[in-house]
Parts: structure tokens; sequence; C-alpha cells
């Protein structure tokens, strides 16, 4: 059986509060883990690997999420395979880190969290540009879990080069937060693991507006990680300023405009 989710949470143009809630995918995992898979695309090509995965297979429960609203692709066909094949993986054309050990780990799961992730990303480079950054996707979200509890599970090993044992990780969900906690409790890092998800804040408003409102946004993300690299040191404050002086002209925008800011509605991936 396959799910196909394509009218999420994150875009609520129309549909307001009564179509918010991503708790489909809590109550799958639920299942038995010999049965569940749960995939969610960030781009079209990563989204016709699964597809076509999802469709080859037999005596599974697939569930892919992915919005039906145009995105950046990542990816190109060959890198796709190759990632969703492994499930999760290092971007290293998104990180800056090879070769010398993170200073921070940004995770993303989700094609909207993903977004805002490489959208922070940008911000940390223009304005922390000696932090090393490790970006890494999560396509199929069972590869959390350990290997003892399911078929897709990382071993604690490779869980820990992935996500380092000491490292603070900036994790971007699609849905709720606690479920990715509730996946990586047994996890060696699991106490510098921090989620941004859905937290039941929304109405009909513009797509990055209900970023902002769950504090999923680029903006908060930047934030998250400033709050957690002790390096930084004095220079937090002005970054800080900068923040909610971005945040107070979004709202600003939007409330006379009723779209996002053309920098928001138009970012591209800029390397």
């Amino acid at each position: 059986m396959n799910y196909l989710l394509t009218s999420h949470v994150w875009r609520q143009d129309h549909n307001g509060f009564s179509h918010q809630d991503p708790g489909f995918i809590d109550h799958v995992v639920n299942k038995k883990a010999d049965i569940i898979r749960v995939y969610l695309a960030p781009d079209a090509n990563t989204l016709l690997c699964i597809t076509d995965q999802c469709l080859r297979s037999r005596n599974f429960v697939n569930v892919i999420v992915a919005g039906k609203q145009p995105q950046p692709q990542w990816l190109d066909m060959e890198a796709a395979i190759k990632h969703c094949s492994a499930g999760v993986g290092i971007w290293e054309w998104a990180s800056n880190d090879r070769g010398a050990e993170p200073d921070v780990v940004l995770a993303c799961a989700g094609d909207v969290p993903t977004l805002e992730t490489l959208a922070a990303v940008e911000l940390l480079r223009q304005h922390v540009p000696e932090l090393k950054i490790r970006v890494i996707n999560i396509v199929d979200l069972m590869t959390l879990q350990p290997q003892e509890e399911h078929p897709h599970g990382l071993s604690g090993h490779d869980f820990d080069a992935l996500f380092t044992t000491n490292k603070p990780i900036i994790f971007a969900y699609h849905g709720y937060p606690w479920l990715i906690h509730r996946l990586t409790y047994r996890r060696t890092n699991h106490h510098n693991l921090h989620v941004r998800g859905y937290v039941e804040e929304g109405t009909t408003t513009t797509p990055f507006d209900m970023t902002v409102r769950n504090h999923l946004d680029r903006f908060h993300l930047f934030g998250d990680v400033l709050d957690r690299v002790p390096k930084l040191g004095s220079r937090v404050a002005y970054f800080k300023q900068y923040i909610r002086d971005r945040l107070i002209e979004h709202q600003a925008y939007i409330t006379l405009h009723g779209e996002d800011m053309p920098e928001v509605r138009d970012w591209h991936w800029p390397y």
C-alpha cells in the first residue's frame, strides 16, 4: 500500500488551520517496523526515485510526503539515486567541513525544512564564514532508528559518524518535533539534538510565515546555531539583532502585501 501525501501542513494559502496536522506520520510509525516505511522527498528527482522503489516493493505500507508546489531541484538524478539508496547522507555541496570537525550539524527531513535549512546555511556562511557546517538530509525517516529496531535503521557507529558524538545538531523536520526525539532517544548524541518542526501554530497565511510561526524558518534556525556554538562569543548579540529585524520586516511586508518578501519568495542556493 502506497500513500502519497501532497497537501501538507506548510502551505496554507487557502485551507487554514483545519488542514494543519502532520500526525499521520506519527500514527504510521507506531506500526510494525518490518512493514512500515516513511519517505520525505526534498525535491522532484528524489521523489521519482522513492516512488519507483515503492511501486516495485511488496508487502509494505509506504508513506511518501512531498508537497505539490514548485520547489528547488537540489540533486541531479544520479545523485538522487545514490541518496535515496542510502536514505540519509551528507550533502557535501552544501557543507564546508570536509577534512575538519564540524562546529555544528544541520539536519533536515522534508521539502520545506530542507529549503529553510539551506537558506540558514547561506546566512551562516555570509555572517560566520569560518564556521564549519555539516548538512545532512534524511529522505528515509526510518534510518534514524537503531538498526536493532528497524531494518532500515543506521548502526550506532554509522549514526555517530554522520551526526558526531559531541557536536550540536539542529534538525529541521516536516512534522511534530517529538517524533525525531522518539526515534533517536537511544543515540549517543541525543542530548545535543535540537528539533524544529510543526508546533500547532498557523492560519491562512503565506508559505514562509507558516515556517516563522512554527520557528522552522531560516532565521530561527540561524539563531539556534548561534545559541549552541560557544566560539561565536560576543558577536552573537549583533546576529540576534539582525534576526529580530528581519522577522519584523517579514511581518510588516506580508501584512501590507499579502505575500512573502521577494528575497524569500525568490531565494535560490547561491553557491
